[in-house]
This record gives C-alpha cells, structure tokens and sequence, in this order.
C-alpha cells in the first residue's frame, strides 16, 4: 500500500513483476492452498485465469514443493523441478507474518531450463580459464625479470652456480642458498621457482628475521574470522596457505627467533597446520627456498639455531660467490646497472672508461653486487660527461690532481679483464715484478681515505658519504691503515 501511496507508475511496477517470467509469482498459504498464481503462470500451465485459486498447489503444479516449504520454512534456491515435458530452475521461499511465523511460500523461476544453466556455466568456466591464463602470463612477466638468464656474469663462479641451480631446480627438495649480503641470493631464489615444476602458482616471500614472535602464528599460519581485536572480518590466509602448490622462500632465515623456528619446524614435517583461532588441520604442499648470510655451525654451536630445523632447510645448499671472488664480471655487471638506470629515469646509458673499471676492480666491495650497482648509479649522476672516470665515484675533487690511478691508455673496456690479471713483466734491467694494480689502488685508496679524514676532521660517518663507501668498509680499511678518527 505504500508503493501503491507514493509511487504514481506502481501499477506498472505490479504489472512488470506479474507479468515477467523470472519475477512473476505462485503464492501458497501455510497448507499448501494456491492464493494467487501470476498469469504468465496461469497461461504456461494451460489453466484458465483463476483456474488454481483455492486448490492444493499438488493439484494444480506438478512436482511441485512449495507446499513442504510452506510447512518446513526452509527455502530451496536453484532447485531443478520437471513440468509440462521439460525442466525450470526454481526458488521457493516461505513468508513470515509479522509474528515470525510462517504464513505461506513465494514460488518463482529462476532460468527457463537447466540449459541456461549449463551455457552460464560454461561461460563461467571459459572466464576462469581466459583469468587463470594471464594470471599465468603474469606471474611469468613477473619471474622472468629474476629468470636464470638475468643472473649476470660469465665468470667460472657464475657458471657453475647457474648449473647448479638448473640440477637442483626440477628436484621438489629443500634448497639453501648461503652467501654475503648483496651476493644476489633472492635472485637465485626466483630462479630454481622459475626452472622448477611450481611455476604456475605462487612464490610466496617471508623475512624471517621481521617477524615478530608475537604475530608469527597468524603471519604464518593465517587467522579465522574474529579470532583477536583487530582480524579480518573473513578471516585471512597465511604465508603457508599462500605458497600451497609453489615456493616458499624464507629470507634472513638464520635471523628467526627461536620460537619462530619451532613453529616451522612441525609445519616442515608434514606440511599440516591451524590458523589462528580455527580448529581444522590444513594441507599446504609447497617447496621450501631459504637464504642467509649467517654461519650456521656456529649458531648450532652456541644453540641460536636448531640442528633439526637446518637438516630440514638445507637437503642442498648453494653457496652464493661474493663480487670480489668473480672480479671479471664487473664490467658486465657496471654496464648493466647504467643501462637499467638509464632506462628507469629515460636518459642516453652512459660508459665506463678503463680506468674507471680498473678503479673498481680494485676495490674489495663488502656489500658486493648491491654495493657496485649503488656506486655505479652514483658516479652516473655526478658524472659530467657521457664516459665515467674514478673521480665520478664520489672521492674528494680536491685530492684527485694529486693521487690518481695508473693511466691505461692502452687498455679498452673489452680488454681491462685480460689486463687486471697479475702477469710477470720486466722491469729495472730484466727484473720481473708482479704487475700492483692492487696495490697501486689501494695506494690511491688509502691517501683518499686520510685525506677525507683530515677534511671531514676524524668524523667517519660523514668521511664515508665523502668517499661513497659505506661505514663499515671505512671502519675496516681505518684498521688496516691504523687511523685514528
């Protein structure tokens, strides 16, 4: 009646719900008894208009159940029911009064036949599969950015690091992945999950040494819906559940806590867990990848780290090389960071000169690849010309006239690999020597260094922003040169 009051058009309204075939209406009473059947209805059922009112909806509907809805209360969504030499997808729902009692059954169709069903959900299953596909295409655009083929370098390290990796890959075991910081350990990781048979689902990342122990349950394992103040209405999944059917790669995993490292451990064992606050086991089948910079028999030693938890990480380890145990992929590994650079911020690559690769060749580089792609990025925007020379690398303008490396006009980029080796050359009347590019760069080196101390006054902190080196290598190499600051 209130449509009715302010609706102008709820004629039409009513005529629209009577008369459309997905809305219009059979209505039972509380025993089954046809009040009203819409006459798309009354039409369909060869009945005459008000032919069914009065009577048992069995007499006047075959196979119908809207009867028993109307006893039970309890609604059928979807039901198939046969009539008239086909079938109609139906709903029937009950009506309560406004006492919460039932008073009667909504009959209505939902689809014509159950073939409208069948193409909806063929049509379904197609978007699915057109989803899952570039789902696929990009969590492959993604890996392939971290594929083998982007692990830079063709040094004799490298390569055997790569065929290790390409053995261990399709073997669905635990996998290790030691080294220095910066050595490009993440990279390794996303490579044997690209080469592996769990390409297609997800590589899930964890840093272990982040996580708070009083939040590794529910990071790990997830949580059920309402399980503490502050969930997800739905409940959320956990790192595990995520990296069902792929990788789980857990970095700094020498940093985890000890509790940490229990809880993992019984997961490891066969893969069954619990979300916070739930009651059902869960399966996750994933494949384990850890990295870490840590001495593990030493943790095992002082008892930091569980014997039976690293036999679990390490079925196979690989050692990751450090920059300066794979010298001759420095040239490769600068012309790549300029061009990536370049390319990221729309600018012409710039190109080492010689001398600036003998410069860093030299150097030791405690945080290896990460540490020269962050110099090389320096030196190409301070650098004033297309070509980077040492004195591009952030030293101290004012001592460079003054302290250079040995001049190599002779030397190309192609050739500064052969040239670094140490070869024995005649010198002073047929005296053979060591060709020093080390020491000579660490000469250089080491008149930098006081020279920044001096201007800097002893303060190491900023002498090492001067220099473009970091705090620890400073503090190494003051040691070794026995400066005090």
């Amino acid at each position: 009646m209130e449509l009715v009051a302010s609706v102008d058009f709820s004629g039409d309204i009513l005529q629209h719900l009577l008369t459309n075939p997905f809305e219009a209406l059979t209505v039972v009473d509380h025993a089954g008894v046809v009040r009203y059947i819409s006459p798309i209805h009354e039409k369909f059922f060869g009945i005459a208009p008000g032919g069914g009112t009065g009577r048992h909806v069995t007499q006047v509907i075959e196979n119908t159940r809207l009867h028993t809805v109307a006893a039970t209360g309890k609604a059928e969504i979807g039901s198939l029911q046969p009539m008239r030499g086909g079938s109609r997808v139906v709903s029937r729902h009950p009506v309560l009064g406004r006492d919460g009692k039932v008073v009667g059954a909504i009959g209505q169709v939902m689809f014509k036949g159950p073939e409208q069903l069948q193409v909806m959900s063929a049509e379904l299953k197609r978007l699915q599969a057109e989803v899952g596909f570039y789902r696929r295409e990009l969590n492959g655009l993604r890996n392939r950015s971290y594929g083998l083929e982007h692990i830079v370098g063709n040094s004799g390290a490298i390569e055997r690091l790569k065929r290790q990796i390409v053995k261990v890959a399709s073997m669905d075991i635990p996998v290790l992945l030691t080294g220095e910081s910066g050595t490009g350990k993440e990279l390794a990781a996303h490579a044997i999950h690209l080469l592996s048979n769990r390409r297609d689902a997800n590589m899930v990342m964890v840093n272990a040494a982040a996580l708070p122990a009083t939040l590794v349950e529910s990071e790990l394992f997830g949580y059920e819906a309402g399980s503490f103040t502050g969930a997800e209405r739905k409940g959320r999944r956990g790192k595990i559940e995520q990296a069902d059917k792929g990788s789980l790669f857990f970095d700094e995993v020498g940093d985890m806590p000890a509790e940490v490292q229990v809880k993992l451990l019984r997961v490891l064992q066969d893969g069954r867990f619990e979300r916070v606050g739930g009651h059902e086991s869960k399966l996750s089948s994933f494949r384990l990848i850890s990295a870490s910079n840590r001495n593990f028999d030493q943790m095992i030693e002082e008892g930091t780290f569980r014997l039976d938890l690293f036999y679990r990480i390490s079925a196979v380890t690989i050692r990751m090389p450090a920059l300066r145990e794979r010298r001759e992929d420095i040239p490769l590994l600068a012309d790549l960071a300029l061009r990536n650079f370049a390319s990221r911020h729309g600018l012409q690559p710039k190109k080492m000169s010689a001398d600036a690769l003998l410069f860093l060749h030299g150097l030791d580089w405690p945080g290896n690849v990460r540490q020269l792609i962050h110099t090389v990025e320096r030196a190409a925007i301070f650098s004033e010309s297309d070509v980077i020379e040492p004195p591009d690398f952030g030293l101290l303008d004012d001592t460079l006239d003054e302290v250079q490396a040995p001049p190599s006009p002779s030397l190309t980029t192609d050739s500064v690999v052969e040239a670094l080796r140490p070869e024995p050359l005649p010198l002073d009347g047929g005296r053979t020597e060591t060709l020093g590019v080390r020491r000579a760069v660490g000469e250089v080196e080491e008149q930098l260094i006081r020279a920044a101390m001096v201007k800097c006054r002893g303060n190491k902190k900023q002498a090492a922003v001067e220099l473009g080196i970091s705090r620890s290598y400073l503090y190494k190499r003051l040691g070794e040169l026995e400066i005090q600051g």
